[in-house]
């Protein structure tokens, strides 16, 4: 039997940190809410503090077990348990819930995961302004508990399908790793042989603007936002998913007119990676450089060169720092000048084609992770809900005949 408890009465609901403590390049992992992802804990942008500089008898560091849910901004909702190896890090500014003995934490992580609980989430923070979920609002939310002996028989069945689901989804996103990396050293070994790395010995540099030809169209109404995606990727930004770029909030986002087949850099979050060749038309801001080859070169080859050099800190080094991590690469006449391998045609065609060709599998692994997240959610919530039973759910698709 499945009875809805308030989540106050199954954990105790606390803040993380108030404010943001000194932070420095080692120490205790501080786990905010961009490290949350869909049950995940991911070390993207993580931050660090020492020991002493957080606020310990306020926010006593985390257990294996606890549960951090997100409190405010678009990902309001978003939830993920502490497991072993994150043990011992720092609660970000979020939530804090930390389960009682009368349920499993596994369980009540998956539950808080399951559409049912997602939609309380959703209503509760939408009465502010912006989304936002505090700890009375979190503890009204309703979650489906089921018997003790029953609650770890679920954790344990979904902790093996969904590592299935994991391990597959990871075998696919290393098999386009593995392309990249084939691709990104051949571009590289170009620039090993060229002045930049043997200045007396070196094959050739040229100028970037030898190589681009920077164009201003005007912008088209109605046409979708071109998006500079730290990943390389440029396509327009309706056609993946929202983070992994900059919103550039003192420029217009329409200001010029982008084709594809156009080299696309971005002016301050070049340095990160957001350069590459457009998939998609439509406009962009005017912190972008939008660029045409000249004299036969190939797009996706320099896309792909100058992002490598990026990445690499070379294009840095001729630029002026406007703000924490980021370098001003807004001026062409200086972006212009700087030297890059000059590579014959021949051979940046064929490293285009090699990018080309990796699109279409690229797009089809997004396509596939963006079912598997599907799946993900409905078997969550079939599981938690009760909708089959997980000890007779063994050697068939679990999710047949579930609604997600």
């Amino acid at each position: 039997m499945i009875e809805p408890v308030h989540l106050k009465r199954l954990a105790q609901i606390r803040y993380g940190l108030g404010q943001p403590p000194t932070l420095s390049s080692d120490g205790v992992p501080i786990i905010r809410a961009t490290n949350v992802s869909q049950g995940r804990i991911t070390t993207q942008n993580m931050i660090r503090a020492h020991l002493s500089d957080l606020p310990l008898d306020r926010a006593p560091l985390l257990r294996e077990g606890e549960i951090l849910v997100v409190r405010s901004g678009a990902l309001t909702g978003d939830s993920a348990r502490i497991p072993a190896e994150w043990s011992g890090s720092a609660p970000g500014y979020d939530l804090r819930v930390t389960p009682g003995t009368s349920i499993d934490s596994r369980y009540l992580a998956y539950s808080l995961l399951s559409r049912p609980v997602i939609d309380q989430m959703k209503l509760a923070s939408s009465r502010a302004a912006q989304p936002h979920l505090n700890a009375e609002e979190l503890g009204e939310i309703k979650i489906p508990v089921q018997r003790q002996e029953d609650q770890y028989r679920i954790a344990e069945y979904l902790d093996a399908e969904l590592k299935k689901l994991d391990d597959l989804a990871s075998r696919k996103h290393h098999l386009v790793s593995l392309l990249n990396e084939r691709i990104d050293s051949r571009v590289l070994q170009h620039v090993g042989k060229s002045k930049i790395v043997h200045p007396e010995t070196g094959s050739p540099t040229l100028a970037i603007r030898k190589l681009l030809t920077k164009v201003t169209r005007p912008a088209v109404a109605g046409s979708g936002v071109i998006t500079a995606y730290r990943d390389g990727q440029v396509t327009e930004r309706g056609a993946r998913r929202a983070e992994g770029y900059t919103m550039s909030a003192s420029t217009d986002p329409a200001g010029q007119q982008v084709h594809v087949g156009d080299v696309v850099i971005h002016g301050l979050d070049g340095f990160a990676g957001a350069i590459g060749t457009s998939e998609a038309s439509g406009n962009c801001s005017p912190v972008y450089h939008v660029c045409v080859p000249r004299k036969g070169g190939d797009a996706r080859f320099i896309g792909r060169l100058l992002r490598l050099l990026a990445l690499q800190g070379y294009l840095g080094n001729f630029a002026t720092s406007t703000r924490e991590r980021a370098v001003d690469f807004r001026n062409w006449d200086l972006f212009g000048r700087i030297p890059v391998p000059v590579v014959p045609d021949s051979e940046q065609h064929e490293i285009g084609e090699w990018i080309t060709q990796l699109r279409p599998l690229r797009t089809a692994i997004e396509r596939s992770a963006a079912l598997a997240a599907e799946r993900r959610h409905a078997l969550i919530t079939a599981a938690v809900t009760g909708q089959f039973d997980v000890t007779t759910a063994s050697g068939r698709n679990a999710t047949e005949g579930v609604t997600v």
